[in-house]
């Protein structure tokens, strides 16, 4: 099933919408979603948003879900100092 990824100007995913909730939702339009998630209004120049919206692929919504829940681990164990790395003093 194709979901609509909306990711934030830091590249973590923040939201998604099933290719049925966006033809209900946003027309069918990607970018109206995009103008949604950033808080722009639907006739606002899509320059002023952050972001993106990619188009993936999941089996089922659990699949969605946990790929969802699992962005942003990647910089965990660097400031929550989970393993050996330490911040650099600049």
């Amino acid at each position: 099933m194709k979901y609509h990824v909306y990711f934030d100007g830091y590249g973590h995913a923040k939201g998604a919408v099933s290719e049925k909730d966006l033809a209900e939702k946003y027309e069918g339009d990607p970018k109206l979603f995009l103008r949604a998630m950033c808080g722009v209004a639907p006739d606002g120049g899509i320059e002023l948003t952050s972001g993106h919206v990619g188009t993936m692929n999941f089996e089922s919504e659990k699949d969605l879900q946990e790929y969802l829940a699992g962005c942003g681990d990647e910089i965990t164990g660097f400031y929550e100092c989970d393993s050996d790395s330490r911040p650099y003093n600049f």
